[in-house]
């Protein structure tokens, strides 16, 4: 019976570090990837530029070309009237061409640009550039948008670093506790090794690599849960959080695997040092 408690309080022990070490490298990786984060927000806000309905396939292409030479355009896509349809009739979940009778849509051209020029001025650089030809009936972007975002990155930056600061010393309250019951419900056990003459050092040596066990098999664990969140995220948010950018990924890993031995070595030290100089009177306390 003993033994059987003694397994499972060490596999909640394990299973409470390791879900606290996965709390802590999600927000590591939101941290490491904020970055790039806010450049694929940036980079898909973008301008759609409306063309007439006479445009010919020429003067169209000669567009694309002057945007895609542009230093601050990223990417250049050009939509049909029919792909536009298309598009449509798959968020409504209706053929509205059918019902009209006709494609009130017209042809246009889809702009997306580099972080860096996501911005107001940027939009209105590219408007500037194309306006004045004939083919182009009219530029369309969220100016509101544009701004509500570039004056809210630096915020949620500031916002998620004081977030991460608090999530980390909850980590290191929870595997504290968790480490201190550990070693609570084993507290007779020490002063029983230490009536029959064990010195500290002996009586913390097995107490010290149960925990640095717990902190690598934590560790362990929680990596693996992580990478199982990159992987999902990487399908949604590709080039953004993935394995792509391999040295992030293994720093974020190393840093959760040391993080889960030298929490609970700490904790485990502080814990058992009390127990050893408590008077037995305390125990029962």
């Amino acid at each position: 019976m003993a033994t059987r408690k003694l397994r499972s309080s060490y596999f909640t022990t394990t299973v409470s570090i390791a879900l606290v070490l996965f709390l802590l490298g999600i927000i590591g990786l939101l941290m490491l990837n904020a970055n790039r984060i806010s450049n694929y927000v940036k980079e898909n806000l973008g301008l759609t530029i409306m063309l007439e309905n006479d445009a010919k396939d020429a003067e169209v292409k000669k567009i694309e070309k002057a945007l895609s030479a542009s230093a601050i355009v990223k990417s250049v896509t050009y939509l049909n009237k029919e792909q536009a349809a298309e598009k449509l009739q798959e968020e409504l979940g209706e053929d509205f061409v059918e019902f009209l009778g006709y494609n009130p849509l017209l042809s246009s051209i889809d702009v997306k640009l580099y972080a860096d020029y996501a911005t107001e001025d940027g939009m209105e650089r590219i408007e500037k550039m194309v306006i004045d030809y004939p083919e182009v009936k009219d530029v369309h972007y969220q100016k509101d948008m544009v701004n509500l975002i570039h004056s809210n990155v630096n915020k949620i930056s500031i916002v998620l670093l004081c977030f991460s600061a608090v999530m980390l010393l909850v980590a290191i309250t929870l595997i504290n506790n968790t480490v201190r019951l550990m070693v609570y419900s084993r507290r007779f056990l020490i002063r029983t090794m230490q009536l029959v003459g064990a010195t500290n050092g002996f009586i913390r040596r097995p107490f010290i690599g149960q925990s640095v066990a717990q902190g690598i098999i934590g560790g362990l664990i929680a990596n693996l849960l992580i990478a199982g969140v990159i992987f999902l995220s990487a399908r949604e948010l590709h080039g953004v959080i993935g394995f792509d950018n391999i040295m992030v990924v293994v720093a974020l890993f190393a840093i959760v695997f040391i993080l889960g031995i030298i929490l609970t070595l700490i904790s485990t030290l502080v814990a058992v040092n009390r127990y050893l100089n408590v008077r037995t009177a305390d125990l029962y306390v």
